[in-house]
């Protein structure tokens, strides 16, 4: 077992985004609590909890790697609508004590599949229930009355079913 050091550092940070994984154009991944492995001069990994995966896609291979650094690792192979991506996912079930904090995390490959990170907004927004709380004030209390207001009408004239017009 090796230690992260000046020579070999390693990191292990909270994403500051939203991230996703995608296979064959379905999001197989989406974690607000990602971490981001940094080691030496290698890309940044990002780490997803496993309870952010769809885990019904994946299966167990009999692969396995050691890293002197983080442990032993060991793979999934992801198999989708057909279509499969061999050992392309990986996960330190134990690992050392300096990355501790990637335990049971699952990390991919990203020729593999697609790893991205995108707008918690976009995503999930906090703020996209304005609309529809604007809808609601303006539709029925339930006593016959709107909560708010109605809306000035869009349409000059109403069709009237037998007399012609748009229906």
């Amino acid at each position: 077992m090796l230690t992260p050091g000046p020579d070999h550092p390693i990191t292990v940070k909270p994403a500051k985004t939203r991230w996703r994984v995608s296979f064959e154009n379905h999001v197989i991944a989406d974690s607000g609590d990602a971490l981001v492995l940094q080691e030496a001069d290698l890309p940044p990994v990002v780490y997803f909890p496993r309870q952010d995966v769809a885990m019904e896609y994946f299966a167990r291979t009999d692969r396995r790697t050691h890293c002197p650094y983080k442990g032993d690792a060991a793979y999934y192979t992801i198999l989708m609508d057909g279509q499969f991506a061999e050992n392309a996912v990986w996960t330190y079930e134990d690992p050392f004590p300096a990355v501790e904090a990637i335990r049971e995390r699952l990390a991919f490959y990203p020729d593999k599949v697609e790893v991205y990170p995108c707008d918690d907004h976009q995503v999930n927004p906090r703020g996209a229930h304005t609309e529809v709380d604007e809808v609601v004030l303006h539709t029925d209390a339930g006593d016959g009355h709107s909560q708010k207001e109605h809306w000035p009408p869009n349409v000059e004239t109403v069709a009237v079913p037998g007399e012609g017009g748009v229906r």
